[in-house]
């Protein structure tokens, strides 16, 4: 299942873009600079984001924004899109502690134990609306805080449409 969702991130995210107004700078299928430095452990530049090739993204995305965050031990298929999606668009914390919050567990960003436990025996549509909710309120926040970002409302919201599919 995770290929499916690399994949369709890759597929949303597209090419290299580098708006001057996007917090996140430079991007290739949904990795940026930050994340391939981190990746690669070196500090890396536009030009290395936009030489990067789609199967090292997917080698990131899986890695970094599946299997080490953990997401891949949710058993919901939707919910672990929904998560994986947000935590690539946003990193990883976000989602985690909105996962948190849903089933009432300690909100300290670590999808640990309990909080897998309780994700996967929550009711699956209910805490996919909560998730995605949550997921909403964090874009109302963002564009609150700095209304440039809201160039970027249109898209995420896109985004997310495609989620409920």
């Amino acid at each position: 299942m995770q290929i499916d969702i690399i994949g369709e991130i890759i597929a949303r995210e597209g090419g290299f873009v580098d708006r001057p107004d996007d917090r996140g700078g430079p991007t290739k299928f949904g990795v940026t600079t930050q994340t391939l430095s981190q990746w690669r452990r070196r500090q890396c530049t536009k030009c290395d984001v936009e030489n990067l090739t789609e199967p090292e993204a997917r080698q990131i995305l899986t890695e970094l924004f599946f299997i080490h965050p953990e997401f891949n031990t949710i058993s919901d298929a939707d919910i672990r899109r929904l998560v994986v999606d947000w935590g690539v668009n946003s990193g990883i914390a976000p989602p985690i502690k909105a996962l948190q919050t849903a089933v009432s567990v300690l909100v300290d960003g670590v999808l640990g134990p309990l909080t897998i436990c309780a994700v996967n025996n929550a009711n699956p549509s209910l805490l996919f609306r909560n998730v995605f909710a949550a997921r909403l309120k964090f874009i109302g926040h963002l564009i609150s805080r700095d209304p440039s970002q809201a160039a970027f409302a249109e898209g995420w919201l896109t985004r997310m449409g495609a989620l409920l599919f």
